[in-house]
């Protein structure tokens, strides 16, 4: 198996219409998907990789996020007595709402908006995500790569959780902490010297997985909690496994764009023989871990 390296990144946020894709485009997608085209744009620009419909595309992805106005047409058709009735949601619902809504609502088009605006043709995947689940992608993508399925990747994650559908879901879990929308990825060859490797990428079940996931053995640890408690458990845990090393705090709580952005933040971070553990515990309590290490040149 090859080892695998990050050429490039991209983060993104920001108002929607200040990103690049154009107004018609927008109309289609979902918020999350905008997000997800700018930063391949961005990171695409930024690399001089050719031969586009080989690069395969793997994204930790969000929450579905329709126009709001769109929502409540199509629902208040649905209703029957007050009460939602999937007879009238076919015969009448659907017929209210704009056409274009379906492509907003099927979360896995965040992954392929991006794909096809950017001419992506290679192995893919959309993975929802509450934060390990864009570990997944991530080694799903490393894997692609290293075993020689394509010999280029982009993985990351992007969500829009401040979506008012999605804010009301995190509400009826318990989880109020600030979030906001967000978008990063990574683009994943062949490493060359010097380069910032992966080595490992690895999600557990519950909190007490960290255990099961984690790797002590680094110079620089980037957290990516979702919440006050999660960096307390994260900073518990390093301080009794991992005391000497460099912890820096991303409690960017972007859902599906957290770990990604943890893992551009590490990539920064480790010199020449370091490496850096990125370690997440995202909304639904799993955790996930990513260990980099920079090669020597």
């Amino acid at each position: 198996m090859r080892r695998v390296a990050i050429a490039g990144s991209a983060v993104v946020d920001g108002p929607l219409d200040s990103l690049g894709v154009p107004a018609r485009a927008r109309k289609m997608m979902a918020p999350a998907a905008v997000l997800a085209t700018a930063a391949v744009d961005q990171l695409l620009r930024g690399l001089a990789w050719t031969e586009r419909e080989a690069i395969g595309c793997y994204l930790g992805v969000g929450a579905s996020g329709g126009a709001i106005e769109d929502f409540i047409a199509l629902l208040r058709e649905s209703l029957a007595d007050g009460t939602y009735s999937l007879a009238r949601f076919g015969t009448r619902g659907l017929a209210a709402a704009n056409p274009l809504l379906a492509f907003q609502l099927m979360n896995n088009f965040t992954m392929c908006h991006a794909a096809i605006g950017a001419q992506l043709g290679g192995p893919n995947g959309a993975l929802f995500s509450r934060g390990a689940g864009t570990v997944s992608a991530i080694a799903e993508a490393v894997h692609a790569v290293a075993s020689g399925d394509c010999e280029r990747a982009i993985a990351g994650g992007a969500d829009a959780p401040t979506h008012p559908a999605t804010v009301a879901e995190l509400a009826r879990e318990g989880f109020v902490h600030p979030v906001r929308d967000a978008a990063a990825v990574l683009g994943l060859e062949v490493a060359r010297p010097g380069a910032v490797v992966i080595e490992r990428c690895a999600v557990a079940s519950g909190r007490r997985g960290l255990d099961r996931v984690a790797d002590a053995d680094c110079a620089v640890a980037v957290i990516a909690p979702a919440g006050p408690a999660a960096e307390d458990a994260l900073r518990s845990w390093l301080a009794a496994r991992a005391a000497r090393a460099r912890v820096i705090a991303c409690p960017d709580d972007s859902l599906a764009a957290a770990m990604a952005i943890a893992v551009v933040r590490a990539a920064k971070e480790i010199a020449a023989g370091e490496r850096a553990l990125v370690l997440g515990l995202g909304v639904d309590g799993d955790p996930g871990a990513i260990v980099l290490a920079r090669e020597a040149s």
